[in-house]
């Protein structure tokens, strides 16, 4: 029974989460961006990366500073949400849409987004973080936000997305009824969009509080089904934060706009390393005085496929001319497909007797 209550807690806290960062959050953060006149790629790099990435930050701050032990909560969340990303989101809107995208910002992209994962593994083959490491990876942050800023005068190019339809609440209207009476308690939190300094600060609040509750929910959990905090991390936690943003980017797909689905997913995975990780990384180390050590035997895998899915995205779009095909699209889905089942079977087979099949094997 405490099981099933555990399970509906992380099905509402993942509700909530999504109409809280989309509905208010994102909103607040926009009406902000044009209050201090940003540009777009400027907004789209801080303010809407934040936003599409709040869950998995907060995740990832109160794990570590919740007593006990639970780091790996955090970094699995992000690097499970991250191969979510990368492999169902870019899949999904491949599929729906067959559509040429503008290499160059994707190009930019997967370059930072190689260089964050490359750090991350580095971190994670010492097995402990430092005051510095969280530094470099803030700093790096700051470096792709630079890139971002110049980038198109640095290439002239042109986005090739057609324009929008308006069908995204057509989309959504179905499953949404189930979950009316907790749509109308959460109105009841907020004032109206004018309050937009006001409504970023409630919804900071109702993150963490979210996040805090998908936390103990986890552990809870774990603890029950004797499974590894991290491979529920890797895979339910991670799964229930991005699946928001796989429906908003099948529905920008659908309308015309693939190659900002995939621009979309690939910044909010540098946004969650860099500053997802390095941020709390950062904080802790910094005012504890001690490095933060991690079980990485249960991460090495999931990092190794994060970047040979980067070379394989970048590979396809190159071979395909940089057009979004749905036979790459199926395939990126059925990768992330058997990573799951991959983790799943980890956590019946111990770590040396897999080493020792592979060595068999090959």
């Amino acid at each position: 029974m405490l099981l099933v209550g555990y399970l509906v807690a992380l099905i509402i806290s993942f509700y909530l989460l999504a109409e809280v960062s989309d509905r208010y959050f994102v909103v607040s953060l926009d009406k902000l961006s044009h209050r201090l006149n940003m540009t777009h790629d400027m907004a789209g790099a801080t303010f809407m990366a934040i936003g599409s990435s709040a869950p998995e930050l907060f995740v990832s701050i109160i794990a570590l500073v919740r007593p006990g032990g639970h780091e790996d909560i955090g970094i699995g969340t992000i690097v499970g949400s991250a191969l979510f990303n990368l492999l169902v989101i870019v899949g999904a809107a491949a599929i729906v849409k067959n559509t040429l995208i503008a290499w160059q910002p994707v190009i930019r992209d997967l370059l930072f987004y190689g260089l964050a994962i490359l750090g991350l593994y580095y971190v994670l083959y010492n097995g402990k973080v430092q005051t510095w490491e969280g530094i470099l990876l803030v700093l790096l942050y700051g470096g792709y936000l630079f890139a971002v800023v110049k980038w198109k005068k640095w290439f002239n190019f042109k986005q090739l997305d057609q324009d929008p339809e308006e069908e995204e609440e057509e989309e959504k209207k179905g499953w949404k009824v189930l979950f009316k009476p907790f749509d109308w308690v959460l109105s009841k939190f907020f004032p109206s969009s004018d309050h937009y300094m006001m409504n970023f600060g409630i919804s900071i609040a109702l993150i963490a509080v979210l996040c805090w509750v998908l936390v103990e929910s986890a552990i809870g959990v774990s603890h029950i089904l004797d499974v590894p905090e991290v491979v529920i991390a890797l895979t339910v936690l991670a799964v229930g934060t991005s699946v928001p943003d796989m429906i908003s980017s099948v529905i920008v797909a659908k309308q015309g706009r693939a190659g900002m689905a995939v621009s979309n997913a690939i910044g909010s995975n540098i946004f969650d390393i860099f500053i997802g990780l390095g941020l709390p990384w950062l904080i802790k180390t910094f005012v504890s005085g001690k490095a933060i050590v991690f079980d990485v035997q249960r991460l090495d895998v999931s990092v190794g496929l994060l970047f040979g899915s980067v070379l394989l995205i970048l590979f396809f779009l190159m071979w395909k001319k940089w057009r979004l095909t749905q036979s790459l699209g199926f395939f990126l889905i059925l990768l992330y497909i058997l990573y799951v089942i991959w983790e799943i079977f980890r956590i019946y087979v111990s770590y040396d007797a897999l080493v020792e099949i592979f060595q068999k094997i090959f």
